[in-house]
């Protein structure tokens, strides 16, 4: 497929990174950072735990419904616009999340930070499609936003537990609004516009009629639901039944992320080796293995590191070997629609993650490891099914 060269985007690929991934780092900060908090935020808000845990849900949610709507816009008005008015709505929301004093006012602001955090994100993976499609730095970029990712899981909540063990609660989301500022200012004198002069007629019909791109898109779901329901779980697994500090917690939180870091240095070498479909397989694999482990401490063990986190870096290697490969397969025929393909991709697997994520919590119990258990069960089957569809003759 042809695609119009990009004239203005000249960087490197290390200042391309460091230009694109403050804002997914920010994005996903906005989940992680304040988890070691969770368990006080009903009481300093004068609410229930399940209306904080709707803040985590409905955040997801928005996340990805958001760019349906920002994915057809960037490729209309350009990347650039809808980049760096997300990232403005995303800082102000922060700022003002800060001094909220009601839940039902912290829920609002929160709806409006996932949607500034949606445009950015919408807008950064639709500019790395103009600019490195069909060229080998694709996946070496994915993998390395993947990579510096990881890195969030592990360093937000223990930033966000030594923020609010000093400073409060309320200081975790200044700081959220300071940085996002300062990316902002960033990206407003070097992100130039990527969008092509004259972009295809969007076809959604394409989009949605594509297999690989349900498969794919199926398996990124499966791989950051894990995630959303280990961070939307572990809280009141670790903190409430197995004793851990604010801080002890965020350390155990953090192995899992480190975990991701080291797979991720790798990740490239097993994409080699066994190609897109067949590190999916890998990942999916990995995940009910995972699972089968939490299973086993849930029946027989009691709540603590070895039980609950040790099978999550069993996981947490399945997800990183998932996502490094779920963009190229779901993406790869759409590179003239970019911004929309995008967004349905993301908005898709965000509405798979919040719901289904969600709806596990809230029937197996936010207090044990049966959640994750039945949503890795689930997806990871599901896509395996996909995958094998796939590889039959038509």
């Amino acid at each position: 497929m042809s695609y119009p060269k990009i004239q203005r985007w000249t960087y490197s690929l290390p200042a391309a990174l460091l230009l694109m991934a403050p804002f997914d780092i920010l994005a996903s900060l906005a989940m992680d950072i304040y988890l070691p908090v969770v368990p006080t935020m009903p009481e300093a808000l004068g609410t229930s735990p399940a209306v904080i845990q709707l803040t985590l849900s409905l955040y997801m949610l928005v996340l990805g419904a958001g760019q349906i709507v920002f994915g057809p816009v960037s490729d209309i008005v350009g990347r650039r616009p809808v980049l760096l008015g997300g990232a403005a709505l995303f800082a102000a929301a922060s700022l003002l999340l800060a001094g909220a004093s009601s839940a039902p006012l912290f829920v609002a602001l929160r709806l409006l930070q996932a949607i500034g955090a949606s445009a950015a994100m919408v807008a950064t993976f639709a500019t790395v499609r103009d600019v490195y499609a069909g060229r080998p730095e694709s996946s070496t970029i994915y993998s390395l936003l993947g990579s510096i990712l990881s890195f969030v899981p592990a360093l937000g909540p223990i930033a966000g537990a030594l923020i609010a063990d000093h400073l409060g609660w309320r200081a975790i989301f200044l700081v959220i609004s300071l940085l996002s500022v300062a990316t902002l200012l960033n990206a407003g004198m070097r992100w130039h516009e990527t969008r092509p002069a004259a972009p295809a007629k969007i076809a959604l019909r394409l989009i949605l009629k594509s297999s690989p791109f349900w498969v794919y898109t199926a398996g990124f779901s499966a791989a950051m639901g894990a995630f959303f329901v280990f961070f939307s779980t572990a809280p009141r697994i670790l903190i409430d039944k197995a004793g851990f500090s604010g801080i002890g917690f965020s350390v155990a939180f953090a192995t899992v992320a480190l975990a991701m870091v080291v797979t991720a240095r790798f990740t490239k070498r097993f994409v080699m080796r066994w190609g897109i479909a067949g590190s999916l397989a890998r990942g999916m694999a990995l995940l009910l293995f995972g699972a089968a482990l939490l299973a086993f401490g849930e029946l027989f063990l009691q709540p603590s590191l070895l039980s609950f986190v040790g099978p999550m870096w069993i996981i947490a290697i399945g997800i990183v070997l998932a996502t490094a490969v779920t963009a190229n397969g779901a993406l790869d025929a759409f590179g003239d629609m970019a911004g929309t393909a995008v967004a349905f991709y993301s908005c898709i697997q965000s509405i798979i993650v919040s719901f289904a994520g969600t709806l596990f919590v809230l029937l197996l119990g936010g207090d044990s490891a049966w959640p994750l258990v039945g949503y890795v069960c689930v997806t990871a089957l599901t896509t395996l099914s996909g995958l094998r569809c796939l590889r039959e003759p038509a």
